[in-house]
């Protein structure tokens, strides 16, 4: 009779730990975010490098995983993903740059196929030069989008990032953007950089095109618009508090 009760206790030990571990799972799984980063490495006909930019990942990666959130990297071509604006002067450059786990993410980076939108409450395109080249007329990571965005996810970007909302559209056929206040770099600060003739659209122009209201600040100012689940960063500068912005919308 003991040798029964032990093995009962056992039993009920075992499911609770299972159980326990189940929840975990599923807490994790439900906090997961999946981050957009190019795999563009060539400033058009220049010869110049380029990739995603290295803040315009860190800080908002620091904000969401600070936060207990799980993040993912996916890009057009997977594996290793360029990169540029590579300052390890930067604390949070670093931070990010030596965490074994978002460097090896990062550098192996998931290709859309590989990606279950349904594990993700939002995703996050990170801009950088290289996103102007690839982003906008990938289809997959589009679609990937659109379902995060119809089961109430949130769709985010900054600077270059925008690039891949343009071509994004809902169930009814509408652009995401249409309608929607927006945000992104603006055709001033390509210009500002020299770039206004070498990238491949006005990025600016493009989300109007769209239907998009299209809000700016000066050069290199913090702008950050949300609307409807869509949150959009003006620069570099804004990559923090897209990261906190999209922290907030998933607070709600």
């Amino acid at each position: 009779m003991a040798n029964a009760l032990v093995k009962l206790a056992l039993a009920a030990s075992v499911i609770s730990s299972n159980s326990d571990a189940m929840a975990q799972t599923g807490q994790k799984m439900e906090k997961k975010i999946l981050f957009v980063v190019t795999s563009h490495d060539t400033k058009g006909s220049t010869g110049e490098p380029t990739g995603y930019y290295l803040g315009e990942v860190s800080h908002p990666w620091e904000v969401l995983s600070d936060a207990g959130y799980e993040v993912d990297f996916v890009s057009p071509k997977g594996g290793k993903a360029p990169v540029d604006g590579f300052d390890l002067t930067d604390a949070v450059n670093k931070k990010f740059w030596d965490n074994a786990e978002a460097r090896q993410k990062v550098e192996n980076t998931l290709t859309p196929e590989a990606v279950k939108p349904q594990d993700y409450q939002a995703i996050f395109y990170a801009g950088g030069h290289g996103a102007m080249w690839d982003f906008a007329d990938d289809a997959k990571i589009a679609a990937i989008a659109s379902e995060i965005y119809a089961k109430n996810g949130v769709v985010a970007a900054v600077c270059h990032g925008p690039a891949g909302l343009v071509n994004i559209k809902l169930a009814d056929g509408s652009y995401l953007v249409s309608g929607k206040k927006v945000n992104a770099f603006t055709n001033e600060e390509e210009a500002a950089v020299g770039m206004e003739k070498v990238v491949p659209f006005a990025l600016e122009s493009r989300l109007i095109e769209r239907g998009a209201k299209f809000e700016k600040s000066g050069n290199w100012q913090t702008h950050v618009v949300t609307d409807q689940r869509l949150i959009t960063g003006q620069n570099p500068q804004s990559a923090k508090a897209v990261g906190q912005a999209i922290l907030a919308a998933l607070g709600k």
